[in-house]
């Protein structure tokens, strides 16, 4: 019956075995009533479930029931003792039935349950007296001989040794029967009229009681021997296996070792030398593993106190662990050897790798497009020397440290001196550090001539992209002199402030002009340095030339009609501030005409456009800014032109004046 087929029934907990026995060793079945209805189907099942758990002996015993009817109706208890009576009487030998002490002054109960044992069976004492009357002699005579004797170490454990019976056994049964026959005696004391014991069965017990304290006395006194005769034993073995392992250590392990010297050349033979020496520690182990097993065993000999073997266990154990403890500092040293090694190695294959790599980069060509990936390839370059410099640095401790182990290593035989092989290793360890110094040398150089053409192509592409800012700069100063530099000024000392300001602004343009071929040759110059072909410049150089020119063109022809201006404001201003309606003084006539020719002059330059060397056509401003300085002129021109008619009226009032006063004396005389 499995408990997860009837879970529900067992987690009411209708009854229960508590662990506890009763005087003959019976086990306790404690049936716990409550105040609600119990279902008998229920506590059937789970009593067949509890009484198959016990293996069959114990139910051979029987069990004791306490049905604790305390928080139960008296019908159901006695429907549980019934149900115990039909179906499982076998099993029970004592049902005890618990009530509150008041019960029994109120009511009296008539029910019997009882069973009838078999009388106890003689066959079943006469063999137990047989059995240990048997074994108390061979054990005395197995003890008396083992005490009359001195112990023979030589002397193997042989049949007469060995007891007939198992003492265990014997003893068992006599406890078990004793013990059967105590709960008769005390079944039948309590007055029970359905059983008495027997007369023979109340001998039998002192007797069962004399042969088991007898057989305890020479039991024990054999445990005593068997003890001290497992004791010579176990120390015989132990002193055998501590001189295999001691054997071994010293002979084939030592050996191993001694032919394991090399460190390998490279990653791949260190890592085999590594697996080599794995398998060595493997086979070690084997022997360590006994160690420990012997150093165990001869600890709890040593706990023992025994003062005969203690000088004989402590001098084992100290060769012992003196053997084991030189071996495995051996196998750690070597270990350790290997694995500084193979760090050796894989430092010196990557910074091999590094190297490759690098000196790859210094043997590409470099076509960067622009100065920035000049400079990325430059930043990439240095970090590259940079993380090989910190890799060489790692080899060399690194080689370092194992140097000093190698210098450091001991003999690996106990108190021979062997000459270890390891001038090639050394060899090895500093052609691998020399070799990798003087390939980061050659790098370095390299990245130092890498260096310097690099940063000159910095300086290329810095002196291009100049040279074209200097062409925009110079175009956008020619824009800004045609379009926005078209005033000619309202009088003679605006123009002038004109013309100084035109010719600082031709300065600019000229300085950003002499900029850009400083540029263009410096260009030319590292190209020259660098062995190759011009890129930009050559595109670069004409454009300049032909914003200078225009620009050139453009600053000559602002720079006459600033003149023309000035020498126009300056007549006209000398014509029209130089005198006054009631001047006497009168201005030439050739000075109105000189006004009039350069006024209609610059009148007709600002209607023609600027012709720049390729043909092309551009105006100043926009027509409307020409138009407004045109209507400037033509109204100076105009107030010219009413101050030269408003002196020739002047002068012809003068002169008929005159006239009048040459004739005043002519006309009196007639």
């Amino acid at each position: 019956m499995e408990a997860t087929t009837i879970l529900p029934i067992l987690k009411k907990k209708l009854a229960f075995l508590s662990g506890g026995k009763d005087r003959r060793s019976g086990l306790i079945l404690t049936i716990p009533l409550c105040s609600e209805q119990t279902s008998m189907e229920e506590l059937s099942t789970t009593l067949d479930y509890l009484l198959s758990i016990p293996s069959e002996k114990c139910k051979a015993r029987g069990f004791t029931v306490i049905v604790d009817g305390r928080k139960s109706q008296w019908n159901i208890v006695k429907t549980v003792v019934l149900m115990l009576q039909n179906v499982i009487p076998a099993e029970v030998s004592l049902v005890c039935v618990v009530k509150p002490d008041e019960f029994w002054d109120k009511k009296v109960t008539h029910f019997c349950f009882w069973k009838e044992k078999d009388r106890l069976g003689f066959e079943v004492f006469e063999k137990f007296t047989k059995e240990s009357t048997s074994l108390l002699d061979e054990l005395a005579v197995i003890n008396e001989s083992e005490a009359g004797s001195q112990p023979d170490k030589d002397r193997p454990l042989d049949g007469n040794f060995l007891p007939s019976f198992d003492p265990e056994t014997v003893l068992q049964t006599g406890h078990e029967l004793l013990s059967e026959l105590q709960q008769r005696r005390f079944n039948g004391s309590e007055g029970s009229t359905a059983w008495s014991p027997m007369d023979d069965e109340l001998l039998a017990q002192p007797q069962v009681m004399k042969l088991l304290d007898s057989l305890r006395e020479q039991y024990t006194k054999y445990q005593e021997v068997c003890r001290q005769r497992s004791k010579r034993t176990q120390l015989e073995e132990i002193q055998t296996k501590v001189m295999q392992v001691v054997n071994w250590l010293e002979g084939p392990g030592t050996e191993q070792l001694r032919t394991q010297w090399g460190i390998g050349d490279s990653t791949r033979a260190s890592q085999a030398l590594q697996q080599k020496h794995e398998e060595i520690e493997s086979q070690h182990s084997e022997w360590f593993a006994v160690y420990v097993e012997l150093n165990q065993q001869m600890a709890a000999l040593l706990s023992a106190g025994d003062e005969e073997d203690l000088a004989e266990l402590k001098s084992l154990q100290q060769q012992l662990s003196d053997v084991c403890y030189r071996q495995a500092s051996q196998l750690e040293f070597r270990q350790n050897l290997l694995q500084s090694a193979h760090e050796f190695h894989g430092t010196a294959q990557d910074l091999s790798q590094q190297l490759d790599g690098l000196l790859g980069m210094l043997c590409a060509d470099v076509t960067p497009t622009d100065g920035a990936a000049v400079q990325q390839t430059l930043k990439h370059l240095e970090e590259k020397l940079k993380s090989v410099e910190g890799a060489l640095q790692g080899l060399r401790e690194k080689g370092q440290i194992l140097l000093d182990q190698i210098s450091n290593q001991t003999s690996w035989s106990y108190g021979k001196d062997i000459v270890i092989k390891n001038k090639e290793n050394i060899d090895h360890i500093q052609s691998v550090m020399e070799d990798m110094q003087l390939r980061k040398q050659r790098c370095e150089d390299m990245v130092d001539v890498r260096r310097l053409k690099m940063l000159q192509m910095v300086q290329l592409f810095k002196c291009e992209e100049d040279a074209t800012q200097a062409v925009e700069w110079l175009g956008e100063l020619l824009d800004a002199l045609l379009k926005t530099h078209v005033r000619l000024g309202d009088d003679a000392q605006e123009t002038k402030i004109l013309l100084e300001k035109h010719k600082k602004f031709v300065d600019v343009a000229q300085s950003t002009y002499d900029y850009g071929r400083q540029l263009l040759q410096a260009t030319v110059v590292l190209c020259q340095s660098l062995r190759c072909t011009t890129r930009s410049s050559g595109d670069t150089l004409p454009r300049l030339n032909r914003v200078w020119k225009q620009f050139s063109v453009t600053s000559e022809e602002r720079l006459q009609r600033l003149e023309m201006a000035s020498a126009f404001h300056t007549a006209a201003e000398k014509i029209l501030t130089g005198c006054s309606e009631q001047s006497e003084t009168s201005v030439d006539l050739e000075v109105y005409e000189e006004v009039e020719a350069v006024g209609k002059s610059l009148l007709d330059r600002l209607t023609v456009p600027v012709i720049f060397p390729d043909g092309s056509e551009q105006y100043f401003g926009s027509p409307s800014d020409m138009a407004s300085s045109a209507e400037h002129i033509r109204d100076r021109i105009k107030l010219v032109e009413v101050r030269r008619l408003q002196q020739e009226e002047v002068e012809v009032e003068a002169a008929e004046q005159r006239l009048e006063e040459e004739l005043e004396p002519t006309l009196r005389d007639s």
